[in-house]
């Protein structure tokens, strides 16, 4: 039997040619050099960090030179679909400022690319399927389930390399006339990659880790399942080609396949797009660096940083960091410009494993809340509040004007209060603004007891001037500490501790105390401004029935 005829009787309803396809997705008209990428995740539900990280890449990459970025839907493992997936990746890639300009979207597709899942483009897969098998490059495999496990059985016996190949690949040989009676049987198959000999190296260029030599394929590698549809490797090369991307973004875990996608290119007589296998993300603990695990590392999803409250900026701003060496100095010297000017370059990605630190996200989140307009913040917590923290979103959007001059408190001087991470952690910290959520906290100062500290708020209330400015105000609290026994400087009280309850400080913290509950807060002049006069009174006469903490 012919190669053409085996292509014939494995496709009978094949009937256009690859040159087809060339005419239906020509290449694309875009400036000289302008990359194509893509990102093609699966649809599985679980939407990660990576993902994040290597789509970043992908969108600087294309858009800092006028090329596009698109998404590819990659569901041809209909056993781990997840209903719903495709739609959840759009809006959290959307929710940190990822846009695609072409394919899969919530609301259908875009583009004149498509279909832009994988599920729907079998017949285009086919026709490649049936070039190959015309030109003898792939053969139909009726090997069953059984079949495969003795042949893994006997190579394990052996001390063979796993796999499908050379001696070990039952069905690569088998007479025309078996595999037609096989065919006319109905006997369900596989379509297989007819590998070259064993022996020898592929060159690939790789955009990160330079030039790569890799020992060339020896596995007939199944192109097509038995019902039609394709495997990643094949799959994937056949779309590259007709999307015309030109710049393959992926995790270093797919070196092993770059051998097999270098012989799939080749033998269609495709170019091979630039390969940028990215390193994994890693995470340091006591024993050292390790992979983050799904199981172990709930940072691993992207879902963990939108249930916390990060700014999305933050969490752009921080893989930026570890996707391209020289970012931080580059922010340095340019704190206000936004991040798409900064000079995306592959050859910058470390090819080691990429260090995930929360903590240095934490600190860059400071920064980001520090810069971020007050309005802006205070939009931005109502928004996670809705979503995340619906039980408070209701008290936040009521009084946006409130909530923008909390916001606001210490972020006005040249030097800004960087105490704001995520929302979660926001919350807790302004949560006392809020009488519905304020609680005493921390204890008095240990010279002062409940009793004594009712008498300093009672004098407190008697003098409070609440137009007075921050001076003025804090000369009233000096004389105050004076009349009730305490020294107005603390340098005197630690020169006559005998002469004195204690100092000014003690009564600061007792009127902190009973306005924030906490010991740390930002400026009590300021707190008060923003609370206003009748919030502050009603808050400092509740403090008599105060349970203070010991």
């Amino acid at each position: 039997m012919e190669h053409a005829e085996l292509a014939a009787l494995l496709f009978p309803h094949i009937n256009k040619k690859l040159a087809d396809y060339e005419d239906i997705y020509p290449p694309r008209r875009l400036p000289a050099g302008a990359p194509v990428t893509r990102l093609g995740p699966s649809p599985t539900g679980f939407i990660h960090l990576g993902n994040l990280y290597g789509a970043l890449a992908d969108e600087r990459l294309a858009h800092q030179s006028g090329g596009l970025f698109l998404l590819r839907v990659e569901d041809t493992d209909e056993k781990r679909e997840t209903p719903g997936a495709v739609e959840a990746l759009i809006d959290a890639l959307a929710y940190f400022g990822l846009r695609f300009d072409e394919g899969a979207a919530a609301d259908g597709e875009r583009g004149n690319y498509g279909p832009y899942r994988q599920s729907r483009r079998a017949e285009l897969y086919q026709t490649a399927a049936r070039a190959l098998t015309e030109r003898g490059l792939a053969y139909p495999c009726f090997c069953s389930e059984e079949e495969l496990r003795e042949i893994r059985a006997a190579q394990t016996a052996a001390g063979a390399n796993p796999g499908y190949y050379g001696p070990w690949a039952r069905h690569r040989s088998l007479p025309p006339e078996e595999v037609k009676r096989r065919l006319e049987k109905g006997e369900p198959f596989v379509l297989r990659w007819r590998a070259p000999a064993a022996g020898g190296e592929i060159t690939a260029p790789d955009a990160i880790r330079g030039p790569l030599v890799l020992p060339a394929n020896d596995q007939d590698i199944v192109l097509l399942k038995s019902n039609g549809i394709p495997t990643y490797h094949f799959a994937h090369v056949v779309d590259d080609h007709f999307m015309r991307v030109t710049h393959v973004v992926r995790g270093e875990e797919w070196l092993p396949s770059l051998p097999v996608h270098t012989q799939i290119f080749a033998a269609l007589g495709w170019e091979q797009p630039v390969y940028c296998h990215t390193p994994l993300l890693l995470k340091m603990e006591a024993g050292g660096k390790r992979k983050l695990s799904k199981r172990k590392d709930p940072e691993l999803a992207l879902d963990f940083y939108r249930r916390e409250g990060y700014h999305p900026l933050a969490v752009r701003e921080y893989l930026m960091t570890i996707l391209n060496s020289g970012y931080e100095e580059w922010r340095l010297g340019h704190p206000d410009a936004p991040m798409e000017k900064f000079p995306f370059d592959l050859a910058k990605i470390g090819s080691s494993g990429a260090l995930f630190d929360l903590q240095k996200l934490n600190d860059i989140s400071k920064n980001v809340f520090a810069a971020l307009p007050p309005a802006e913040t205070a939009d931005f917590l109502r928004r996670w509040a809705e979503a995340w923290r619906p039980e408070t979103a209701a008290l936040w959007a009521a009084d946006r004007e409130y909530l923008t001059a909390i916001a606001a408190i210490g972020r006005r001087e040249a030097n800004p209060r960087k105490d704001f991470i995520y929302g979660a952690q926001i919350f807790s910290f302004i949560s006392f603004f809020f009488d519905e959520y304020f609680t005493p906290e921390d204890p008095l100062p240990a010279n002062v007891s409940a009793a004594e500290a009712w008498r300093l708020l009672e004098g407190y209330l008697a003098v409070y001037d609440h137009a007075a400015d921050r001076e003025s105000w804090f000369a009233g609290v000096k004389r105050l500490a004076a009349v009730s026994g305490y020294a107005e400087k603390p340098k005197d009280y630690k020169k006559q501790p005998e002469s004195y309850k204690g100092h000014v400080g003690d009564v600061s913290a007792v009127i902190r105390l009973a306005l924030s509950g906490r010991k740390n807060s930002p400026d009590l002049w300021e707190i008060q401004q923003v609370m206003g006069e009748e919030r502050v009174r009603r808050r400092l006469a509740a403090a008599a029935q105060y349970d203070w903490p010991l």
